[in-house]
């Protein structure tokens, strides 16, 4: 059985799709089987993995309203072992026209139902807000990763998050987990990513990745490529960090018995 991975910060900024894309692709690479779920209405993890998001006839809003199936919305995308249900900025109107539907945070888990069997790991990038796109994604999941960037307002809405995933646990999904905070945008140079390190570390112990992303002029270069990194440079200091990333959530999960 999949296992769901929404990967959410309400701050924009933080690596979220960068994440998602080279995680899905790191996953891919280790021969897990990834479906990636593009829950942003800017599409940038379609178009990240080559997908052209003007001719997205079938996505994440159809499936989120329940007029289409998740497997008439996957396609295949450029990284190996990788499927992906594209967005589009249609998606920007979901939340209004969910808000008067009875069960309307449960869409996108009842959606999933029929395909969680079929794929080791079920990612969702999340929209960059705490809105009804990312509840359904956090009502959806087994866990949740929270990209942090070593930057000086890292933490700044931390709380708020860590607030929202309580009261999902309370109310929706009580076997919602947080899989891990991972520190991003990370540059050893700088005295305050290593200050920004050691506070998190301090804070959340255990809950922290070990795996740090390093800043990578290549990361940034990739999705207009639109290729993960682990397809456009197989060698560079992203892929690494990304690739022990991934080996990180299956070690954790093997243990769980996933």
């Amino acid at each position: 059985m999949g296992k769901i991975i929404a990967i959410a910060n309400q701050k924009g900024g933080v690596g979220k799709t960068t994440t998602s894309v080279n995680l899905a692709a790191s996953l891919g690479v280790l021969e897990k089987k990834v479906l990636l779920i593009d829950a942003d209405p800017q599409a940038n993890a379609s178009s990240g993995l080559g997908i052209d998001v003007e001719t997205v006839e079938i996505g994440t809003y159809q499936i989120l309203e329940h007029s289409s199936t998740p497997k008439e919305a996957i396609i295949e995308c450029s990284a190996p072992n990788v499927w992906v249900i594209p967005a589009h900025i249609d998606l920007v109107a979901i939340e209004i026209e969910l808000v008067d539907k009875e069960n309307r945070e449960y869409m996108l888990k009842q959606a999933l139902e029929s395909v969680k069997d079929e794929y080791d790991y079920i990612l969702i990038d999340c929209a960059p807000s705490l809105g009804l796109l990312t509840l359904n994604a956090l009502t959806a999941a087994d866990s949740v990763v929270i990209p942090i960037q070593c930057e000086y307002f890292a933490l700044e809405g931390l709380g708020k998050l860590l607030n929202t995933i309580k009261s999902v646990q309370k109310i929706h999904n009580p076997e919602l987990d947080i899989e891990g905070l991972l520190l991003t945008m990370y540059d050893s140079r700088l005295r305050l990513s290593n200050q920004v390190v050691e506070e998190v570390q301090k804070h959340f112990h255990d809950m922290v990745f070990t795996t740090i992303i390093q800043r990578n002029i290549k990361l940034s270069e990739a999705p207009s490529y639109g290729e993960s990194i682990i397809n456009y440079d197989a060698t560079s200091k992203g892929a690494t960090n990304y690739l022990q990333l991934a080996e990180e959530i299956i070690k954790k999960n093997s243990k769980v018995g996933l």
